[in-house]
């Protein structure tokens, strides 16, 4: 069965199809159309399916030419209608795996793809997971909603699981430059995975198991939040010392060995390191397992936007004037520089307790011009950003975007204060959180 999808594989004949035409989905899909293998994009959405149509771009590092030069090759078709599947050799499938609200995984979006491939499933094909997830995902949800067809893993049909790692923006890094871990069902699944993706990466690192490679990315993650939560801690150590945590942090790191740096900030976001490692937290009680240090970072991260409302709090009493009543901007929605990805910001966790301590917030973000609907925080839908002036009573920083490293910061008079060292003048008015 593997000797018909290889060969495929190796005349660029497979049609691969990609469920989730989001950060993750549609960068990975536009990879396999720009080395001439037709690609379906399959998404729910049809806002996102009319305008992929139309050859325009809904992610901010991602230009509508690019978008348009695969649509003009008619091999990229972008489609809603699941039963596109059958027209596929390979189904990866991209969709989103948040926390609910008691810190456990969110399957229905995996549930409810594999629901919606099984009945156009067939005899041959292979099917790789690429969301992040807990080990044991792939054996344990996916392979058995799949098996509703008839058909059975490794018999009728290939599985494999290959954990994103897109880094929106990164200057350095692209999709088809990152390495790209692969684990199988079976050899056979690995075999066949391995070759589809070596299509288009620099390089591909075959993994034993489903398990190890979704271990691998929770691994990866998690690493980086305890160091983030680390480097928090000392932040908030250091500040009650005179110590700029900056300064710090950039001393250390020309050590050459032994030292790599990690930064502060208001919280964490993005649709990662607030969430992948609670995956592994939940999946570790079922082997009885307390998992001390993840849920520690947890907590330090979780806790930073409450220091940065104190900061700003205190502030104000510099300047005489109580919270409640003052106007504020948050500079910067989006979870990380540069980008248009508001996933999981801690922005909106800034913004909220403000206002709940009745300060009047309004936010300013180049790349955002207005807030479309989230599952967290629906209120804001609609709401805009506003010009950067001297109207407000403080500015608070919560995004190192390009403009605002650009800024003259000494022509406002009101406090600034800054949770990402985006301001480097010496400015009686800049307050660091």
């Amino acid at each position: 069965m593997n000797k018909e999808l290889l060969n495929k594989i190796d005349n660029n004949t497979v049609v691969v199809g990609v469920i989730g035409m989001g950060y993750v989905g549609l960068p990975l899909l536009l990879c396999f159309v720009e080395k001439k293998i037709h690609g379906f994009g399959i998404d729910i959405d049809m806002k996102k399916i009319e305008m992929l149509r139309a050859g325009r771009s809904y992610i901010k590092h991602i230009p509508d030419e690019r978008i348009s030069n695969a649509v003009s090759t008619g091999i990229f078709k972008p489609s809603a209608d699941f039963s596109s599947i059958q027209q596929c050799d390979a189904i990866l499938i991209a969709v989103p795996t948040p926390l609910n609200k008691n810190r456990e995984p969110e399957m229905e979006y995996i549930v409810n793809t594999c629901e919606a491939i099984y009945p156009h499933l067939k005899k041959g094909q292979l099917i790789v997971l690429e969301s992040t997830t807990y080990p044991g995902t792939t054996q344990e949800v996916m392979i058995p909603i799949l098996e509703k067809s008839g058909l059975k893993a490794e018999k009728d049909f290939f599985v494999a699981f290959s954990p994103e790692r897109e880094d929106p923006n990164n200057p350095n890094f692209r999709t088809e430059t990152i390495p790209k871990v692969i684990g199988g069902s079976t050899k056979a699944s690995l075999d066949v995975a391995n070759n589809l993706y070596a299509k288009i990466v620099v390089k591909t690192v075959p993994v034993s198991s489903t398990q190890v490679a979704e271990a691998t990315k929770l691994m990866e993650n998690i690493f980086r939040s305890v160091n983030i939560a680390l480097v928090n801690e000392l932040k908030m150590t250091f500040m009650k010392m005179g110590i700029d945590i900056w300064e710090v942090i950039e001393a250390a790191k020309t050590k050459p060995f032994g030292f790599m740096p990690f930064y502060p900030g208001p919280g964490l976001g993005g649709h990662c390191i607030p969430i992948d490692p609670f995956y592994l937290t939940w999946k570790a009680r079922e082997f009885g397992v307390t998992t001390k240090f993840i849920e520690l970072a947890g907590e330090i991260n979780t806790s930073m936007p409450d220091f940065v409302v104190s900061r700003v709090m205190e502030t104000l009493n510099e300047y005489g004037k109580p919270l409640k009543g003052s106007k504020i901007l948050v500079l910067g929605l989006a979870y990380k520089a540069n980008v248009d990805d508001y996933r999981e910001s801690p922005s909106f966790h800034l913004m909220e307790k403000l206002e709940a301590k009745g300060a009047i917030v309004e936010f300013n973000d180049p790349n955002i011009p207005v807030i479309q609907p989230t599952r967290e925080h629906a209120h804001y839908t609609g709401r805009k950003s506003v010009p950067i002036s001297q109207e407000f009573d403080l500015l608070l920083i919560a995004t190192n975007h390009t403009e605002y490293y650009a800024m003259d910061f000494s022509k406002f008079s009101i406090p600034i204060v800054d949770t990402r060292n985006v301001v480097h003048q010496k400015l009686k008015n800049l307050f660091k959180a």
